[in-house]
């Protein structure tokens, strides 16, 4: 499988953290909320959490704190098709694509629920084939894209697709809640909206740098789940997120990492390129501990992490256009990302001119 076009995009709205602290202490829902969580929420916005801003669905930025079921639901249903289908647009140019030779088209979300999904809102959109394989992946939060691109992987091996048009897409500002526990405050402070989308095909574009996907694995650890995922109250997606996860992370991440180097049989020193999803400053920090990176081995996780936040599902296709357009060498590149679950993903690519 090989990757042949990549296209991302976020709302045209930029917001830098010192203004989402100054909108936020002049709202009704800070003042309901302890002198605890008001130094949680000015420590995170005003300090050095590696973002300068984020990318929201918000007009005014205000929109944030109405938050109820109705106002939450509709701002998903707006915006994520629209993402959706302005990445994939720039995907398909990127690969010289015609929206009709799509075979198979897979949306993953886990920030809102339409049925039909996202798949049907955006196949309309693009003027996809009326006979194009849909499928709808929701629950697997950010760590989303690699078990999107297995599916992929799947559909052109089984020779029922020679093109696959991959998305992923989140609105985490319609899942922004705000209560007195710790990790929903930094939820609220961490995430931001945006889109990713791949042209997948089975075979190569001819004259162009080649991304090849060579191996993948994933690793599920149940005990772990509630350190990391949604749970609903009052009718609303609340993000649970416990002090735990920085760890957590960076230790499945390379515990994953280095099983799937002995499984392909590859050597540490043939990886020339990361591709990171980065959960958080501190994240970040636990993954160069445990997979032993320096802070250029990660700049581009860091450079996505700086200007959009934490984007969730879609971060890699971020990480990996921007990887591609300042040339990290070629050779073997890893992919990874995680989330709820507690789950782990990783990849091999191999890049080649």
């Amino acid at each position: 499988m090989f990757f042949i076009g990549i296209g991302t995009t976020a709302p045209r709205q930029c917001y830098e953290q010192r203004a989402c602290w100054d909108a936020l202490k002049n709202s009704a829902p800070f003042s309901r909320l302890t002198t605890r969580s008001h130094a949680i929420l000015k420590k995170v916005l005003c300090g050095d959490n590696g973002i300068d801003s984020r990318h929201l669905a918000l007009d005014p930025l205000t929109e944030a704190f109405d938050q109820t079921p109705d106002a939450l639901q509709a701002r998903f249903a707006k915006h994520a098709p629209a993402l959706a289908v302005e990445a994939a647009v720039r995907a398909l140019k990127d690969a010289g694509c015609r929206p009709d030779e799509m075979d198979a088209v897979i949306i993953s979300t886990c920030t809102g629920y339409l049925c039909p999904g996202l798949t049907s809102y955006v196949a309309e959109q693009l003027g996809l084939r009326e006979n194009i394989f849909a499928l709808d992946l929701v629950g697997q939060g950010c760590g989303a894209a690699l078990p999107n691109f297995r599916a992929a992987e799947s559909i052109l091996t089984a020779g029922r697709a020679q093109k696959v048009l991959s998305i992923c897409v989140e609105v985490c500002s319609a899942a922004f809640y705000l209560d007195d526990d710790a990790g929903v405050l930094i939820s609220a402070c961490l995430f931001g909206d945006g889109a990713g989308a791949t042209v997948l095909s089975s075979e190569p574009l001819p004259n162009r740098r080649r991304v090849e996907w060579k191996f993948a694995a994933s690793c599920l650890a149940p005990d772990k789940r509630d350190i990391l995922r949604f749970s609903h109250k009052n009718g609303m997606l609340r993000n649970i997120l416990l002090p735990e996860v920085p760890q957590v992370a960076g230790v499945e991440a390379a515990k994953l990492f280095n099983e799937s180097l002995v499984a392909a049989r590859l050597p540490r020193e043939q990886i020339t390129g990361w591709i990171l999803h980065t959960g958080g400053r501190d994240v970040l920090l636990a993954l160069r501990e445990n997979l032993r990176l320096t802070e250029t081995d990660v700049r581009h996780s860091s450079a996505v992490l700086r200007e959009f936040g934490n984007i969730s599902s879609p971060t890699v296709y971020f990480v990996l256009e921007r990887a591609l357009r300042e040339s990290v060498p070629d050779g073997w590149w890893w992919m990874s990302a995680f989330g709820a679950g507690f789950s782990c993903h990783g990849a091999l690519l191999e890049v080649s001119r």
